[in-house]
């Protein structure tokens, strides 16, 4: 069943109306008729399965017919990603987005190949937020997760105080016992930090003021993991800890 965002300003009285480029998708892409089914979701407090009503020029009309509930993780997960090469922070982002990460943070490190600054910065985070969108979409998402812009490792370490649970996967931290009981300690209701540095790894000090910070190194087992995969596995192995 296909998704839609709306703004709760747009559900008056059990109605529904669908705004803007969501108008063209519905009428033309997929050309759906008055009786077919959808899901909308308002990212606060409603979700719903809504029946088309009315196709209009500017506008969709649903019927609400039940609720649905909720498709997010009971936690709140942000990815603390180093800036990666090419187009791999595309590929990042869809997949944690399908993984259920509620925001995505780029990173630049001291390691971090690309320098985005200005304009340039700017385009592609509107991309991978585009790419966020999409995928939030497609995998059922009752909220759609937030690219930030790019932030300095400072910023980041910054940003994350006050998180209840920082895990950042280290080549040389303890073995997976040690990381089954971090990950472990991960409960509903928490803001939980991922942090995964880019393709050349951490620099020690970065590690060093991270652990000072309150960050937790954990092992991902013996094999070595891209920057574009370690993230995904943090937190594939935090969704089987944390859904009910």
């Amino acid at each position: 069943m296909h998704m839609f965002f709306v703004k709760p300003e747009q559900i008056r009285e059990g109605r529904i109306e669908i705004l803007g480029e969501d108008v063209n998708h519905i009428r033309n892409v997929l050309r759906m008729k008055p009786g077919e089914r959808v899901r909308v979701s308002d990212e606060t407090d409603f979700c719903g399965q809504c029946r088309v009503e009315a196709l209009m020029e500017d506008r969709i009309v649903l019927t609400v017919e039940e609720e649905a509930p909720s498709t997010e993780l009971p936690a709140e997960i942000t990815l603390f990603q180093g800036l990666p090469k090419g187009d791999k922070m595309e590929w990042i982002v869809q997949k944690n987005t399908e993984l259920g990460v509620r925001r995505i943070v780029p990173v630049a490190m001291k390691r971090s190949v690309v320098r985005l600054d200005g304009k340039k910065a700017g385009a592609r985070v509107s991309r991978w937020q585009a790419i966020a969108q999409s995928a939030g979409k497609q995998a059922g998402r009752t909220r759609l997760p937030e690219v930030s812009s790019v932030v300095s490792f400072a910023e980041a370490l910054e940003e994350s105080a006050g998180m209840d649970l920082l895990l950042l996967p280290y080549e040389s931290a303890e073995g997976m016992t040690a990381a089954r009981k971090l990950l472990g300690q991960a409960r509903p209701g928490m803001r939980i930090g991922i942090l995964i540095g880019p393709e050349g790894g951490f620099e020690p000090s970065e590690v060093e003021a991270a652990v000072q910070a309150g960050w937790k190194v954990l092992s991902l087992g013996p094999r070595i993991l891209r920057t574009e995969t370690a993230g995904m596995a943090v937190a594939a192995a935090l969704m089987l800890m944390l859904e009910p």
